[in-house]
């Protein structure tokens, strides 16, 4: 298959930063979509901007947002030469990842989200594994999960190997080679024709399977990057659009790898929780490690989303005494 279309930018390039490595490739090209992420989008491009290996691009594209995203993005542009930046209307994740990916220069192609935090050596060793490993087209890492607010929750379990990952991909997993935590060879991404808008919401699955037929998977055993939940995420907003993808793909997949499809898939599936039983979750970690000013703000939320239930006046009677 042929790559994406290389078009011309629908947007401005702010300031000086977008002349950036005009006269040299980068090594790597750090590609993020942002939508409306106000409360978290500087987090997220400090943490990239820091890294301990700098010969990168940062190219943040900014998909129509209504808050002060940015604002936000054009003082960070103005200041950092590495920073590529594009502003237009919204178009969707699929269509600005593959506006960055069409923008790339660098051998490696890095994603991140735009409420997620990279840690500082995430991209020294991912370009050290990749360098190490030819036969390897993408590594991820395993995941710090972190709450709306930063505080700490659990550290994921992500499988290591490449039959590993691609069995828990094929089960309809696209947790398996997390997205925002991946590093790819972008020759590779954009042979394959990069993300397809077809399964939008899903497309980390897709592109994760299409790669596993021209290469090795692989994960990291140190959480690289901060994963943040919060009740406005994909995965809690659109997670039945989710499973209709993830069907979609797998029969796909199974059709092109000549392999049987059974008439009734058995997918995983992830259900997110009811909003205040998820804040009552995030309640109860914080104040399990200890972080009380975090598990306070939990439970003012879900008293006012659930007043009438015992748990929740439980949860703020303990976040007010502190355990």
């Amino acid at each position: 298959m042929g790559g994406p279309p290389m078009s011309s930018l629908n947007g401005k390039e702010d300031g000086r930063a977008a002349r950036a490595h005009l006269d040299t490739n980068p090594t790597i090209s750090c590609v993020t979509c942002v939508y409306n992420a106000g409360p978290y989008v500087c987090e997220t491009v400090e943490s990239v901007l820091g890294q301990t290996f700098s010969d990168f691009e940062y190219i943040l594209i900014n998909d129509g947002s209504k808050d002060d995203s940015l604002e936000k993005l054009r003082r960070y542009a103005a200041t950092d030469s590495r920073i590529r930046l594009v502003s237009r209307e919204n178009k969707g994740i699929v269509e600005s990842a593959n506006e960055g990916l069409s923008m790339a220069r660098g051998e490696f192609l890095a994603r991140i989200d735009s409420d997620d935090v990279a840690t500082p050596t995430r991209f020294e060793k991912q370009v050290n594994f990749l360098r190490e490993h030819p036969e390897c087209v993408a590594v991820g890492s395993r995941l710090q999960m972190i709450d709306p607010y930063g505080s700490p929750l659990d550290v994921s379990a992500h499988k290591l190997a490449h039959e590993e990952i691609e069995r828990e991909l094929l089960s309809g997993s696209g947790w398996a080679l997390s997205q925002p935590a991946v590093m790819m060879r972008r020759e590779t991404v954009v042979k394959l024709g990069g993300y397809r808008k077809q399964y939008e919401c899903s497309e980390d699955l897709d592109l994760s399977l299409r790669l596993a037929e021209v290469g090795k998977l692989a994960n990291l055993p140190e959480p690289l990057t901060k994963w943040r939940r919060h009740l406005g995420s994909v995965n809690h907003t659109r997670s039945a659009q989710q499973d209709r993808n993830a069907d979609g793909i797998i029969r796909e997949t199974l059709r092109r790898r000549g392999l049987p499809v059974p008439d009734d898939l058995n997918l995983k599936r992830w259900r997110p929780l009811p909003h205040a039983q998820q804040l009552r979750q995030w309640a109860w970690q914080a104040l399990k490690i200890g972080n009380v000013s975090v598990a306070r703000k939990h439970a003012k939320s879900v008293l006012r989303r659930d007043p009438f239930s015992l748990e929740s006046w439980r949860v703020m009677y303990c976040a007010i005494r502190g355990r």
